[in-house]
């Protein structure tokens, strides 16, 4: 038996762009035969919805509501609700980060000004993995695509949020440079979407009994397949990007400006 989990999905009460509080999304992923999701809201320099004025400790306390109303359901239902978050850096890239908790928050507000290359080593040395959302997205509102090579443990090859699914192919090819596991999320916002849209997420061969679960398969590469269409990931070599390009090193330096090359 295969379980399957959500990797990527906001909630109405901390991401901006979400449409669904966390509770919303239970009921519907448990028809659908999800075993759990991750939730990963918009954090400090994302697309926040909370004040970043607000004393570190109020913004934390904030920050984790969504997770924790879908968790309170959740447990009602008997349905694993993980926590993780999603850190944007200069309006770029993206990072999906799991293991921590809210303690771990409180005790780190150095958190909101970190680099790349700080972030990874603090998630890392707190048992934690950083997995880089949506690398090739192109948008109107990003400036440019930096793929931070050194400072990822994973990539995300599948995101639901893409209309152009090149931008999935070219994530697929990135991971394989990078030798690291692939995962595929949904970026769901909308629990609407649960019915009328399409799913992504992981399969493991084990029930996931905590966040640790999930790192601990994704550290040792053990993501056992993705829930998408397997032709999203079909590279053509007629690929397009538009964008400027940085590859970064593990200590957040630019190495190349060429994804050709690179990939």
């Amino acid at each position: 038996m295969a379980y399957l989990y959500e990797t990527h999905l906001h909630t109405a009460e901390v991401s901006k762009c979400a449409v669904s509080g966390g509770a919303d999304y239970i009921a519907g992923y448990m028809q659908k035969g999800y075993s759990g999701i991750i939730v990963t809201d918009h954090f400090f320099n994302a697309n926040c919805a909370l004040s970043r004025k607000l004393p570190w400790e109020r913004w934390v306390e904030c920050f984790c509501l969504g997770y924790e109303k879908a968790k309170e359901e959740g447990d009602r239902q008997g349905f694993s609700v993980f926590f993780g978050w999603e850190e944007t850096f200069d309006g770029c890239d993206d990072y999906l980060v799991y293991g921590l908790d809210k303690q771990w928050l409180l005790a780190h507000p150095q958190a909101r000004s970190w680099t790349r290359g700080e972030q990874y080593r603090a998630v890392r040395e707190a048992g934690g993995c950083v997995v880089q959302a949506h690398p090739f997205r192109q948008r109107a509102y990003i400036p440019r695509i930096v793929l931070s090579a050194g400072c990822v443990d994973g990539v995300e090859v599948v995101n639901g949020g893409h209309e152009d699914e090149s931008c999935d192919a070219l994530a697929y090819r990135y991971a394989q440079k990078l030798g690291k596991p692939a995962i595929a999320g949904t970026d769901i916002h909308d629990a609407s979407g649960i019915q009328y849209g399409e799913l992504y997420g992981v399969y493991s061969e084990k029930k996931l009994d905590s966040i640790e679960d999930f790192v601990s398969m994704i550290l040792n590469n053990k993501v056992s397949g993705l829930k998408t269409d397997e032709s999203r990931l079909d590279f053509h070599g007629t690929e397009k990007v538009r964008l400027p390009v940085e590859i970064r090193d593990n200590e957040d330096r630019i190495i190349k400006r060429s994804w050709k090359e690179f990939i």
